[in-house]
């Protein structure tokens, strides 16, 4: 069963805790110019005890040289947790998230599994185009009759070739600022970097940018998860393997450990001081209710005897 709406696409599995099926698929669904379909593994995929996610791009091998799309993402395993990603789709349209099945089942989570159906929901925006799904058609669409270029397909075109050069990074317009501040934080960050191509150079800035935009989340079980950083520390071992220098970033993401940690035994603190309070506010409730007993029984003892009492 499925829904979409907008950028949002619901898929409830059904029967989830019985499947032996090796893996599912969604119906596809329409975001951007491209059609879309979520794939699970319910077993795991080369990894025992994890659910694996992943994105495609249907009849991706019918695609043109060159396609790419750029898209933010953000999977939910529903009344568990919110995964944000951020990554370039090429030919292989394919965007992976593990999640621990034993999770799924966890009390403290939420009871991701409800009467067998397991719902996950799919948030896609797709920020940037590269290429058409037809090179031809997009061709003809740039001329008119008499072999004028049509200024609206030369303004779509100029949209999807935009971006700008930040210290010989190719980057989107929205991610500008950021780039320019991490390279004027950190100018030696790159000086290391080797690869030359663009598309690869333009990929591995992503996954910087990516990786810092999920540190920035909130420490919260929902926004930022013992999960998450685990593959963020995975994501900084890519992202030093390809030539960057990050000792900052490292330093920062054990700094994020740290809190993260502290987060969660400030939680059990806090649990075990609401408990304790629970049953002082009940003992104090007892105890109010014991004093007002007893102060009627001292009221009567007081009484003093009337003429009748001692005649």
């Amino acid at each position: 069963m499925a829904k979409q709406v907008g950028k949002r696409f619901a898929w409830v599995i059904k029967d989830f805790s019985s499947l032996q099926s090796e893996r599912v698929y969604s119906v596809s669904f329409v975001i951007g110019d491209c059609k879309w379909r979520l794939c699970a593994y319910p077993k795991g995929r080369n990894i025992n005890k994890y659910l694996s996610l992943f994105l495609e791009v249907v009849d991706f091998e019918s695609l043109p040289s060159g396609w790419s799309r750029y898209v933010k993402m953000r999977l939910t395993v529903v009344k568990q947790k919110r995964i944000a990603g951020l990554m370039r789709r090429t030919w292989s349209g394919v965007f992976q998230q593990c999640f621990p099945l034993p999770n799924l089942r966890t009390r403290m989570i939420g009871f991701s599994i409800v009467n067998g159906e397991l719902m996950i929901v799919a948030n896609v925006e797709v920020v940037e185009v590269i290429g058409t799904l037809d090179e031809s058609e997009s061709l003809s669409k740039m001329k008119l009759d008499d072999g004028e270029k049509s200024s609206d397909s030369l303004n779509q075109t100029k949209q999807v070739k935009e971006s700008i050069d930040v210290n010989g990074f190719q980057v989107l317009p929205s991610q500008v600022e950021n780039v320019r501040s991490i390279f004027e934080r950190h100018p030696d960050i790159a000086v290391e970097f080797r690869a030359k191509n663009q598309h690869l150079r333009k990929a591995c800035v992503n996954f910087l940018l990516s990786l810092i935009e999920t540190m920035c989340q909130s420490l919260e079980l929902e926004e930022l998860s013992n999960e998450d950083l685990v593959e963020a520390d995975i994501a900084l071992t890519y992202v030093k393997d390809a030539g960057f220098k990050v000792d900052w970033l490292e330093k920062k993401l054990e700094e994020v450990k740290e809190k993260k940690e502290k987060e969660q035994s400030d939680m059990a603190q806090l649990q075990e001081m609401e408990d304790n309070l629970l049953k002082l506010k009940q003992n104090c409730s007892n105890l109010d209710a014991l004093v007002e007993k007893k102060k009627d029984e001292l009221s009567v003892t007081r009484s003093p005897l009337s003429f009748d009492d001692v005649v």
